[in-house]
């Protein structure tokens, strides 16, 4: 696991790189490199976290053996055992040819045995150099045979054209700059913005209201406008000032027609692709361990990591705080127990998470609202004093309909509930109960019914509020448009929303805020569930063996019972979870004073103040299902402070 950057461009020079390089160094603590060429105008830039061939050969940037391609790689390529094996033999074959013609004989003629086979190994026992290996050989269609995370940049020095590629689910993430012929690119927003330090970047207006509703900037949007995030599954190409990206694959066209719904055949199969792809991705030469939580993801990815390595002991974590209701390690360490792991639990006060506040805003680079990055970057914290590489279950509820607000795709399908949607919403708004002042959001008029379902579930601002809230020239209608996907069958409007999150939440969400907590420690995290052949999978097994007599994740879980008891693993679905609210209340109530003042937000001029202050009031009165509404707003307001696109001085608590 590393940092990458680059650029391709005249107005870049080698201090410029060197910038780069040093803004992501938290990356990658074991080695750094650049290959800068004035003459050919291109950069690239590296940090390295060893994790296989911990050998200085195996640092970057990487040269192929032919000279003509170096590269630079974040990520692990599990497979490249297998493709330096098919490389190895077709050199072999290639060389036994040559010598073969020669000395003019054939095959049939020739033992092949008394043949000096000249030397065709690999200089290293790294994944990196099977990569740029396996472009020499392939070309571009080697992404196609590529199991793993990652992504990476290859420079073709003879046809001086810049090649990117980001792994099939964009668990590692990649950004990029395009424009007036300038290209650049970056594993962190901060690796790009640095090469424009004395200028600002302009803001993406689109980027604030997509913020707003769902906690997070999508679509490949960033906060900035010139500034793009790298698709997932693609490869791009940068020749002659021009920029051209090309899918290798999606999970739209893995979508089949047919679903597979016989249980005993599917449960066998899901288990052995589990199997298969947390063996791969246990290949390592640091230490490793699991992330338990003692949910159902967590739990299997150990278990099944645990037996894999049998006479020894698998190290395993968790946290807890001490706060009883936020304290999951119990559930964890019942588990831990079972498969006798070497479980480390971190006990931690509320006043632990808050420290991590502060900085959020400046790690993550752009708004970013998902409080479990606390305990995330907290568990990041105290599992890299052990290990250097984690395993996650990240990629579970979305591949097998593990979230509660799938139940509400199907009640608003229902065309009852839409008929009578305006009588209901007002009856609901009318009770007493927070819960159902809340859900009262879900049945006003929307335009996507995705991403209405997914915002009012993480409790934030609705299609109407943003219509209110917002200033004319940051209201972008065009973020409400319902998707158009061209699959092979129709999906139930369960399916359909469960597809939404893999393709939005999950990799714009979730995968970064593990990404940027685990990388900022130095600690390279691992996702089995999100092998690609287990996403073809899930997104063609039957919704039936997903949900099941009230059952979410039904079969998964059939899997894990193959592992550990039933009876450990009953217990209520939390996650990661802090008393946010509270504190917006308490503790952090000076940010909300600070970044949601009048004349700071009136400065801003993003937002109307009215609609904040009547939000902060009900808030105060006692309307709590409101607070993550009052916390993407001072998240905002912070960072747009923060990044000197506010010239205000907040009024200090």
């Amino acid at each position: 696991m590393c940092s990458i950057s680059g650029f391709l461009s005249p107005r870049f020079s080698r201090s410029h790189i060197q910038r780069m390089n040093r803004s992501l160094g938290h990356r990658g603590p074991d080695a750094s490199g650049i290959y800068f060429n004035e003459a050919q105008e291109i950069a690239l830039g590296h940090n390295r976290l060893s994790i296989i061939d911990l050998s200085e050969h195996a640092n970057q940037p990487f040269y192929s053996s032919c000279g003509r391609y170096v590269m630079v790689f974040n990520g692990e390529i599990y497979n490249y055992a297998d493709l330096k094996n098919k490389i190895q033999v077709f050199r072999r074959e290639k060389e036994l040819m040559n010598v073969k013609a020669k000395n003019g004989m054939t095959g049939g003629n020739l033992d092949d045995g008394n043949i000096l086979i000249g030397e065709q190994e690999f200089k290293t026992n790294s994944d990196t150099e099977v990569l740029v290996e396996s472009f020499a050989f392939w070309g571009m269609s080697m992404a196609q045979k590529l199991n793993g995370m990652f992504a990476f940049s290859i420079f073709d020095q003879q046809e001086k054209a810049l090649y990117l590629f980001r792994d099939r689910m964009g668990i590692k993430p990649l950004y990029y700059y395009h424009k007036d012929g300038d290209f650049a690119f970056a594993s962190e927003l901060k690796g790009v913005s640095s090469l424009f330090e004395d200028e600002q970047l302009e803001l993406n207006n689109n980027a604030i209201s997509s913020f707003l509703h769902l906690g997070f900037i999508g679509n490949n949007e960033t906060i900035f406008k010139d500034v793009k995030a790298f698709p997932a599954g693609h490869v791009g190409i940068f020749k002659d000032g021009e920029f051209n990206i090309l899918p290798f694959w999606t999970p739209e066209e893995k979508v089949e027609r047919q679903t597979l719904t016989n249980e005993g055949q599917a449960k066998k199969t899901l288990r052995s692709l589990i199997e298969k792809s947390v063996e791969k991705r246990m290949i390592s030469d640091v230490p490793l361990g699991t992330f338990l939580s003692g949910g159902t993801d967590s739990s299997l990815v150990t278990a099944v990591a645990s037996k894999l390595l049998k006479d020894k002991t698998l190290n395993t974590f968790s946290i807890g705080f001490k706060e009883s209701k936020f304290d999951e390690s119990k559930y964890a360490r019942r588990v831990a127990e079972n498969l006798k792991t070497e479980h480390h639990e971190f006990t931690l006060s509320e006043s632990d998470a808050l420290e991590k506040v502060v900085g959020l805003t400046s790690m993550y680079d752009q708004p970013f609202a998902d409080s479990s990055a606390i305990p995330t970057l907290l568990i990041s914290e105290m599992a890299r004093k052990k290990v250097t590489v984690a395993l996650s279950g990240d990629g579970g509820d979305e591949l097998f309909m593990g979230y509660g607000m799938y139940n509400w795709a199907k009640r608003l399908q229902n065309p009852l509930n839409s008929f009578f949607a305006p009588v209901i919403r007002e009856g609901m708004k009318l009770h007493p109960q927070n819960r159902m002042k809340r859900a009262a959001y879900l049945f006003e008029k929307h335009s996507n019914r995705q991403s209405h379902i997914f915002s009012q579930e993480q409790y934030l601002f609705s299609e109407r509020e943003l219509s209110n809230l917002l200033k004319t020239p940051y209201q972008k209608k065009d973020i409400f448009k319902q998707e158009k996907l061209s699959l092979k069958r129709e999906l139930s409007a369960v399916e359909e929303q469960a597809f939404y999150d893999l393709r939005h939440y999950l990799k714009d969400d979730l995968l970064v805020k593990v990404d940027i907590a685990s990388m900022y420690y130095g600690l390279e995290v691992r996702v089995p569930l999100l092998d690609h052949r287990i996403v073809e999978f899930a997104v063609n097994l039957d919704e039936s063996l997903k949900m099941k007599k009230g059952a979410s994740k039904y079969l998964l879980k059939e899997v894990l019972y193959d592992y550990l008891p039933k009876s450990l693993m009953d217990r209520p679905k939390w996650g990661f979870s802090i008393p946010l609210g509270n504190w917006l209340k308490n503790e952090l109530k000076y940010l909300v004073d600070q970044f949601l003042e009048e004349s700071l937000v009136e400065a801003a001029g993003i937002v109307n103040y009215k609609e904040v202050s009547a939000l902060l009031q009900k808030f105060e009165k006692g309307h709590d299902y409101l607070y993550n509404r009052i916390w993407v707003l001072m998240l905002l307001h912070k960072w747009l402070f923060e990044n000197g696109r506010i010239k205000h001085q907040p009024v200090k608590a």
